[in-house]
């Protein structure tokens, strides 16, 4: 058994070490020392491709880390066979490749037709249900205590369910990122849900979330009017930024705002009085369940100026103009050369990028092959320099320890989460910050601790989709279980007592609203597929002994070369050498063979801890 007070000491001693360096160490697998990818300083800046003489495993690992989450060694390999421009072709170019092993979503079916046109809030469902009798294809009932109470469960229900249901559809996508032959066309798609973020808690329908992933696959790769043309007649989109207010004679300008701010030219290329035009041209644009649909009554037909044209504009005549302008192909491609290379760009780079975006008519695929081509993706200034954001950290760990499926424990929403990002719920319409943002002291203990939970499981793990996580309505569960009234069950949550008056209402009220989100928890529960919760496959002493490691130092070695785009320092290299011969009381692997698998897990921990770890 571990000692887990000696564990944890030592894991902080090590990683305390352990500095972000630029020094190679004396690290060597297939004759490749890990640090030996980086390209020329006379490289950065240059858009030229680079050539056979210049290509090997290391920048072909540098590649798929960032055209994809990383490999295997075997995976690395088969990408160092070929040529550079062979290589980037099989990356960007993956439609003939075949990926039919991936499987489609599998819906729980806790949809029905009587949930579309969800109220935006419990008031405004029991509203509705006064109004008319009815909501969301729940009558009230004619008689009797609680008249509204299904109603209400029911509002609640859909709350839970398609959050439940957007966290399996997570789940689903990042086993997509883990085992797909097609790597770029997933890390666009992460690259897309960033830039035209939407977020479930406002949308509250997980099967549009799933069709705008599903549109960023069609279209992340492809071309960019075809996608943004798509993205704003989403039904995601468009009920994220309340198309449903954009009619004529009162625009709203949020979607207006947003695809010029946000979405194509950047802040300072236009004016207010754009924005208000090109609201007029968006409206009557708005979707019925998962269709698009145009309203001609509600559409302003009137003459508008925008950027500098003048006429009978609707949405999709706005994209196009929005396409003329060169800042647009500018903002984007520097965009995607932030996300896949590295924050710092120069204009004249960014410049250079525009001009092969436009000249190629806004096809995003050439623009990716002349990136990863050229000699500027290789350079110093770009290799190692990438902060993995948490879905790349852990997708990439999952990758690079040969996993066949994401692994229910940790559960991967909330490891993501405490990491600083969860998949289908952005912070805000600009997505999530990136770079340095994903790195603060918190956070890196948090890389730690997900390390530590993959390679040594919690077992007092509860499933968060099993379990609700609003303590309120677990102690209204208990109490219901324990035989109580609604009333009773919840007049005390949390030590707080329900005000007289409530109690008295509540023997004959229209609802109970605490009693509706523990019943809307409990149905959904009972509706949602549960995530499987295997965890990981991990047998890092079967690896060792498979690639028939002898002793401490080639251990060592192996793990920093599979697992590190960054080189340690020879005295770091060193600390954990002598950690791992401590640990097995010996420095021949032979001689530890039997208990070999708790002190590699240590050291493997101790490497993903490390600041070089969080860097690709």
């Amino acid at each position: 058994m571990i000692n887990r007070k000696k564990f944890v000491g030592k894991t902080l001693l090590v990683v305390v070490a352990l500095t972000v360096q630029a020094a190679g160490g004396a690290l060597a697998m297939d004759g490749n020392p890990i640090g030996n990818g980086a390209g020329p300083r006379g490289w950065v800046g240059d858009l030229s491709p680079i050539g056979p003489k210049d290509w090997g495993y290391d920048r072909a690992a540098h590649l798929l880390e960032r055209a994809g989450f990383g490999g295997t060694p075997d995976q690395v390999r088969d990408l160092a066979r070929l040529t550079p421009a062979e290589a980037v072709r099989r990356i960007v170019y993956y439609q003939d490749i075949d990926n039919s092993h991936l499987p489609s979503f599998i819906h729980s079916g806790v949809y029905d037709p009587g949930l579309e046109h969800f109220p935006p809030s419990r008031p405004a469902a029991t509203k509705l249900a006064k109004e008319t009798g009815e909501a969301m294809g729940i009558k009230v009932k004619p008689a009797g205590n609680r008249r509204l109470q299904p109603v209400v469960n029911r509002f609640f229900y859909w709350l839970r369910a398609s959050y439940l249901e957007t966290n399996r559809v997570a789940y689903w996508w990042a086993n997509r990122m883990l085992g797909t032959n097609h790597p770029l066309q997933e890390k666009m798609a992460l690259f897309w849900h960033g830039h035209f973020a939407v977020n479930e808690a406002k949308v509250r329908d997980y099967r549009k979330m799933l069709r705008q992933l599903e549109l960023f696959y069609r279209h992340g790769t492809g071309n960019f009017r075809d996608l943004l043309v798509g993205v704003a007649q989403d039904p995601a989109m468009l009920h994220f930024l309340d198309a449903g207010q954009n009619v004529k004679g009162a625009p709203n300008e949020n979607f207006g705002r947003e695809v010029m701010e946000l979405f194509t030219m950047g802040v300072g290329n236009y004016t207010e009085a754009d924005i208000r035009e090109a609201a007029r041209a968006f409206t009557g644009w708005n979707y019925v369940d998962l269709d698009f649909v145009v309203y001609p009554e509600q559409h302003d037909h009137g003459e508008k100026v925008f950027l500098g044209r003048t006429g009978d504009f609707d949405g999709v005549d706005i994209l196009d103009i929005i396409l003329e302008q060169p800042v647009t192909a500018d903002f984007i491609a520097g965009k995607i050369y932030r996300y896949l290379v590295r924050e710092q760009l120069s204009r004249d780079l960014q410049s250079r990028l525009g001009t092969v975006f436009r000249a190629g008519g806004y096809e995003i695929a050439p623009l990716l092959q002349t990136i990863f081509l050229s000699r500027d993706f290789y350079s110093t200034a770009s290799y190692g320099t990438h902060i993995k954001s948490p879905v790349e950290l852990v997708i990439s760990t999952y990758r690079k320890l040969g996993l066949k499926a994401v692994p229910g424990v940790p559960d991967f929403n909330s490891a993501t989460t405490a990491l600083g990002k969860q998949l289908f719920r952005p912070p805000t319409v600009a997505g999530w910050a990136q770079g340095r943002a994903w790195i603060t002291p918190g956070l890196l203990i948090e890389r730690g601790n997900f390390a530590r939970d993959v390679l040594f499981p919690d077992i007092n793990f509860i499933p968060p989709d099993r379990f609700p996580p609003d303590g309120t309505i677990r102690t209204v569960s208990d109490k219901i279980a324990r035989g109580l009234d609604i009333t009773s069950a919840t007049m005390e949550v949390d030590g707080e007592m329900m005000a007289m008056s409530n109690v008295m209402a509540d023997r004959d009220e229209d609802f109970n609203t605490r009693y509706g989100s523990f019943r809307g928890w409990q149905m959904a529960i009972q509706r949602v597929k549960p995530i499987p919760r295997q965890t990981a496959a991990v047998n890092l002493a079967g690896m060792v002994l498979a690639e028939g490691l002898q002793n401490a130092e080639q251990v060592v070695d192996y793990f920093l070369w599979r697992f590190l785009r960054v080189p340690l320092g020879e005295p770091d290299r060193r600390r954990l050498i002598a950690f791992l011969i401590g640990e097995l009381g010996t420095e021949q692997i032979a001689e530890a063979e039997t208990y070999l698998e708790d002190p590699l897990r240590m050291l493997l921990h101790l490497i993903m801890s490390a600041p070089e770890y969080q860097l690709g």
